[in-house]
C-alpha cells in the first residue's frame, strides 16, 4: 500500500507533505550528483589544473585554460624548460598567457628553416612524452611510440628489450625520459631504443617538437639563478647598464668590444666550459696542436692512442681534429677533459683550450646566419618580414608563436585529448598489465555460480525438510554477519596455505563460497513458496532433484538474481582478501592492479580510474534493476 493514502492528497497539508519529501529527494540528489560530477571533471586533470574544483573544468570553456594545458604538455610538464624556449618569466604554467600579436610571416620563415634543415636529434626533442607531476599519466606521443613498438614485436617485450637493448620489465614499465640535451651531465643516448626514438620525432610536426634554447638556458638556468631576476643586482655585479633582460644576450664568442666587462667574459667562460652541453661548442682549427699535444701527454705514444680511439696514425701529428666533439667514448671524455682544463701528471702542466678560440654554434645562430645570409642587413629583414628587431642579436626562433598558431588550429583535438587521456591511461595499463582483466572475470563467473549452487542447496534442505535444529542453524548462519570479513582473513589464509590453494582461483572463491544471509534469505524465500506444488510433483512421481530445479529454482529467479549480484558485487570488489591469498601477480585480479596505479599515479589517474571501476556494476544495476527490485519487492508481498 502506498506510504500516503490517495485521498484527501489536495489537501494544503498533504501537498505540503508531499512538497516537502520532493525537496529533500532532490537534496539528496543533488548530495550525491555533485562529488560525482566533481570526480568526472577531476578525471580530465592535469597538474596545471589539479587545484581546479568546477562541475565543468575550465578548459572545457576558455581557451587560455587549454592553451594553459597544452604548453605544460607539450613541454612535458618542465616550466625551466618552457621558461627557456620562450623567454618567459612565468612563475607557473598557470600563469602563462598565449602571445598578444603572433607574426605569422615570421613564423612560416621560422617553419620553412626548421623543416629544410638537417639536424642532429639532440638539437630538439617533441612534447607529450613524459609527465612526472601529473604522475602515472601516458601522454599522446608516449603512447603512439610506444603502440610503434608493440606492433613491431607483436606485443613481445623480451624480444623488444633485446632487439632495443633495454631491460623493461612488461609494457606498463615502458617509457622514454624526455630529453635535455642543454646540461653538461646529459649525454645522447647511443643504444637501439633511443636511435628508434629519434626517427619517431623526426617523423611529428613542428607543432609537435620544440628547439633547445641555448641562450635561454644561458639567462634563465644561469644568470638569473645567480644574479635574480633583477637586471639591477646583473648590473651592480658586471659594471654595466642594461635597461632589461631583453637587452641581454648569449655571445657566439668570448665577449669583447666596447663595452663588454670581465665579468661577462667570466660567465660566459664559465658557462662553457663547465655547463653548456658539448653538442653545442666548437673548437677553432688553431687548437689542434694544443689538443695533440694532450694525446701525447697523457697516452705518452701513438699506438696508445691507436688502441684507444680506433685509429691508425703513424704519429700524433696524424691524429684527426675537426673541433667538433665527438659522439661519445673516451674520446669525448677527453674533449671535455681539454676543455675545462687537464693538469698532466708528470710535468705538473695545465693543458685548456683558450677561451678566444671557443665558439657556440645554437640553432639560434644557425636561424640569425641564414636570415643574415638571405637579406643582408637588419632592415631588409623587417621589411621583408614585417619585424621590429634593433639587431641580430635580437632575433630568436619564434616557437611560442609557432605553437601558439598550431594550437588555434588544433584546439578541438588537443581538448578531446585532455577530456580521455586519463581513461586512455588507465584502460591501457589494465589491458597489456597481467591478466588482471581475465582473472576477474573469471573469478566473477565463478563466484556467481558457487552461489548459486551451494547456497540454493542449503537454504531448500532447511525448508523443504525443516530439521529440528533448523532455528540453532539459522541462528548460526546469522551469527557469521557479527564478525566483518577483517577477522576471518587470516584463519582462511591459513587453512588456504595448509592445503595448497594459495595463489589459485581456489583461494578466491572458497572462502564465500556459502554465505549465511544468503542462505537465510533464501530459505525465508522457499518457505513462502506454495507447498501444494511440492506435493503434486510428488504425486506425479518426480524426483527431489526435478523438484529442486524446475519448480524451486524456476520460481526464484527474482531472488537468485538479488544473491549473483551480491556474488558478482562482493567477488568484483574484492581487494583485501585478492591480495593476500594470491600474492603472485600473475593470479591478481581487477582491485589490486587499480591499487598499484593509484599508487603511482596522480588524482586524474585515480579519479579515471575508479570511474572505469564502476563501470560493471553499474551496468549490472541498469540493467537487472526489475530483476533485483522483484527480488526485493516479492518476498515482502508474499
Amino acid at each position: 500500500m502506498p506510504i500516503i493514502s490517495t485521498i484527501g492528497r489536495r489537501h494544503w497539508r498533504v501537498k505540503l507533505l508531499i512538497g516537502a519529501i520532493h525537496v529533500v529527494l532532490i537534496c539528496g540528489a543533488i548530495t550525491m550528483l555533485y562529488p560525482f560530477g566533481l570526480m568526472v571533471a577531476g578525471s580530465t586533470k592535469s597538474a596545471v589544473d589539479t587545484s581546479e574544483s568546477r562541475l565543468v573544468p575550465a578548459f572545457m570553456r576558455d581557451e587560455t585554460a587549454l592553451y594553459r594545458k597544452h604548453v605544460e604538455g607539450l613541454f612535458n610538464e618542465s616550466l625551466m624548460m618552457m621558461k627557456m624556449t620562450y623567454d618567459s618569466d612565468a612563475n607557473s604554467f598557470d600563469s602563462e598567457v598565449p602571445p598578444r600579436a603572433p607574426n605569422p610571416r615570421f613564423v612560416e620563415t621560422w617553419r620553412d628553416f626548421a623543416e629544410g634543415q638537417r639536424f642532429s636529434p639532440r638539437a630538439y626533442t617533441c612534447g607529450y612524452i613524459q609527465a612526472d607531476v601529473s604522475r602515472g599519466v601516458l601522454p599522446h606521443n608516449l603512447r603512439a611510440f610506444k603502440r610503434g613498438m608493440i606492433g613491431r614485436f607483436d606485443s613481445d617485450i623480451d624480444r623488444m628489450n633485446a632487439a632495443m637493448e633495454m631491460s623493461f620489465v612488461n609494457w606498463n614499465a615502458f617509457y622514454v625520459t624526455a630529453e635535455n640535451h642543454l646540461e653538461r651531465r646529459t649525454s645522447g643516448e647511443a643504444n637501439a631504443f633511443y636511435r628508434a626514438f629519434n626517427d619517431f620525432k623526426a617523423g611529428l610536426p613542428p607543432g609537435e617538437c620544440f628547439f633547445f634554447s641555448v641562450e635561454g638556458y644561458f639567462l634563465k638556468a644561469f644568470l638569473q639563478t645567480q644574479y635574480t631576476k633583477e637586471i639591477q643586482a646583473y648590473n651592480e655585479a658586471h659594471g654595466t647598464a642594461y635597461v632589461s633582460w631583453s637587452e641581454v644576450h648569449l655571445d657566439r664568442r668570448l665577449p669583447r668590444g666596447q663595452g663588454r666587462t670581465d665579468k661577462e667574459r667570466e660567465d660566459w667562460t664559465v658557462f662553457v666550459r663547465s655547463l653548456l652541453n658539448l653538442h653545442w661548442i666548437r673548437v677553432d682549427p688553431e687548437a689542434a696542436p694544443l689538443y695533440r699535444k694532450f694525446l701525447a701527454a697523457k697516452y705518452g705514444t701513438i699506438e696508445s692512442v691507436n688502441r684507444n680511439y680506433g685509429l691508425s696514425c703513424a704519429s700524433f701529428e696524424e691524429a684527426p681534429f675537426t673541433g667538433v666533439p665527438p659522439a661519445s667514448g673516451l674520446a669525448l671524455s677527453d674533449w671535455d677533459s681539454l676543455l675545462q682544463g687537464w693538469r698532466s701528471p708528470d710535468t705538473g702542466e695545465m693543458l685548456m683550450i683558450p677561451a678566444d678560440k671557443l665558439r657556440i654554434d645554437s640553432v639560434e645562430f644557425q636561424f640569425q646566419d641564414a636570415l643574415r645570409t638571405k637579406y643582408g642587413t637588419i632592415e631588409a629583414l623587417n621589411a621583408g618580414q614585417g619585424t621590429a628587431f634593433a639587431a641580430w642579436d635580437d632575433i630568436l626562433p619564434p616557437q611560442r608563436d609557432l605553437h601558439y598558431l598550431d594550437f588555434q588550429e588544433r584546439t578541438g583535438k588537443i581538448r578531446r585529448e585532455f577530456v580521455r587521456r586519463n581513461y586512455l591511461t588507465v584502460i591501457d595499463y589494465m589491458v597489456l598489465h597481467g591478466r588482471g582483466i581475465l582473472n576477474t572475470a573469471i573469478y566473477c563467473g565463478l563466484a556467481i555460480l558457487a552461489a548459486l549452487t551451494v547456497n540454493p542447496l542449503a537454504a531448500y534442505a532447511l525448508s523443504r525438510y525443516k530439521p529440528p535444529t533448523t532455528y540453532k542453524m539459522l541462528l548460526f548462519l546469522m551469527l557469521t554477519m557479527a564478525f566483518p570479513p577483517m577477522v576471518t582473513q587470516i584463519p582462511n589464509f591459513l587453512l588456504l596455505r595448509e592445503f595448497g590453494m594459495l595463489n589459485s582461483f581456489w583461494a578466491l572463491i572458497l572462502p564465500g563460497v556459502a554465505n549465511g544471509y544468503m542462505i537465510f534469505l533464501l530459505k525465508g524465500f522457499f518457505d513462502s513458496l506454495p507447498q501444494e506444488l511440492y506435493e503434486s510433483a510428488e504425486l506425479d512421481g518426480a524426483g527431489e532433484i526435478r523438484i529442486f530445479w524446475q519448480i524451486t529454482m524456476s520460481l526464484s529467479k527474482p531472488i537468485l538474481a538479488v544473491v549473483a549480484l551480491q556474488a558478482f558485487t562482493f567477488a568484483y570488489s574484492d581487494f583485501m582478501m585478492a591480495l593476500l591469498v594470491c600474492q603472485d601477480s600473475k593470479m591478481w585480479t581487477l582491485m589490486p592492479w587499480l591499487y598499484q596505479l593509484q599508487m603511482s599515479s596522480g588524482p586524474g589517474v585515480i579519479f579515471a580510474s575508479l570511474l572505469i571501476a564502476a563501470v560493471p556494476t553499474f551496468m549490472v544495476f541498469a540493467f537487472c534493476q526489475n530483476v533485483i527490485m522483484r527480488g526485493i519487492v516479492v518476498p515482502v508481498e508474499k
